[in-house]
């Protein structure tokens, strides 16, 4: 993963593709960015419990990775909606419902390839606007991320130039349980409102090439966007966004691209579904990582291109045992006669799998898109 430089949206005085003589900025080239985004990493307390190594008296998250790790890496940027927080030891390890996680996953999540971690999600406030604080105090000492939709102060809004494209990204949730914001902290984690968001992407949007959001958003379990979330897609897309990243359902959900009044497109992955996690649903345990092109040509046009959903399955035993997250290409049928699952009359097979990516509405990507 080749670095990035971040830029907080406050120390933005001008936009960064147009000179000061108000024309457009030409490159010689034209400018690609691949990027990948994945759903809700939900760690169970089983899944805690089974990555303790005795040994060591550590946790060691790293296997589960190992699968899709090169093809994270492989992505200039790589997102990741990290559903629980990273408290420390202190609040106590926990699951659903309040969820707390060994802070070690953080850097087992940078060292895989991911460098956009999301926080605006239900779970931000499980343990607390103490727990959150913590968690964002231990992500400021991982090198090499940026981290949306949970901030101490200042704009929710985070920039970042990558190969002479730059973006701008921003997260909302629509819940935090039922937990409240803290009155000193009345910003903490990014919600969404309307009005807000309005004033929050119109701010950001001069100032950027391709707009993100990242949105934590509809019913559970729900195989189909609701009118909750396609009311709010059409919204975004008002707003100029370019690319939004559903998420929360734990179920995958189809990818729609709208066309806009002024005539550009807004690209929409409703929900990716889960990443990592134990849920015992066999929806549940087949993910999407959203893989596509940014291009930025000779003249300035702006494209996104090569768009599409690479499968993945979160693998686990009938203990709970060796998770791992295997791109769906590369899950065996030796893989699946194993999975916890099957041994408890899930109905899985391959044919459900398959069934499951024909309603997504999009390419479906069966191979390493990055190998050459």
């Amino acid at each position: 993963m080749i670095a990035f430089f971040i830029i907080p949206i406050y120390s933005c005085l001008s936009d960064p593709t147009t000179p000061s003589n108000g024309k457009k900025s030409v490159s010689l080239r034209e400018d690609t960015v691949s990027f990948i985004a994945v759903g809700d990493n939900l760690f169970h307390d089983s899944v805690i419990r089974t990555s303790f190594v005795e040994a060591t008296g550590k946790y060691d998250f790293s296997p589960i990775y190992t699968e899709i790790k090169g093809i994270v890496q492989s992505a200039d940027i790589a997102f990741i909606n990290q559903e629980t927080v990273m408290a420390g030891e202190s609040f106590g390890y926990s699951g659903y419902p309040a969820f707390n996680t060994p802070q070690s996953l953080a850097q087992t999540l940078a060292d895989a390839g991911f460098d956009i971690f999301n926080l605006a999600n239900n779970h931000a406030m499980d343990k607390g606007a103490s727990g959150l604080i913590a968690t964002l105090d231990y992500l400021d000492t991982i090198k090499g991320i940026t981290v949306i939709g949970a901030r101490k102060e200042g704009s929710h809004a985070r920039i970042i130039t990558k190969n002479n494209i730059t973006f701008g990204f921003l997260a909302y949730t629509h819940s935090l349980n039922g937990i409240p914001l803290p009155k000193n902290y009345p910003n903490l984690v990014s919600m969404i409102e309307k009005t807000k968001m309005t004033q929050e992407i119109g701010g950001l949007r001069p100032l950027c090439d391709f707009l993100i959001v990242s949105i934590h958003w509809g019913d559970e379990y729900r195989l189909e966007p609701g009118k909750d979330q396609t009311d709010m897609a059409q919204f975004l897309a008002e707003q100029n966004v370019d690319l939004i990243i559903g998420h929360h359902p734990h179920v995958l959900q189809r990818v729609e691209t709208i066309v806009r009044e002024d005539g550009g497109k807004t690209l929409c992955y409703f929900s990716l579904g889960n990443f990592a996690s134990h849920q015992r649903e066999r929806e549940r345990i087949i993910g999407g990582m959203a893989v596509l092109t940014f291009k930025k040509s000779k003249d300035g046009e702006l494209s996104i291109s090569d768009f599409g959903i690479l499968p993945v399955i979160t693998h686990y035993n009938s203990s709970y045992n060796n998770t791992k997250i295997y791109p769906f290409f590369a899950y065996t049928e030796e893989l699946l006669a194993a999975h916890g699952l099957k041994n408890h009359g899930a109905g899985l097979s391959t044919e459900f799998f398959l069934g499951v990516t024909k309603r997504l509405n999009t390419k479906i990507i069966m191979h390493d898109p990055f190998e050459k």
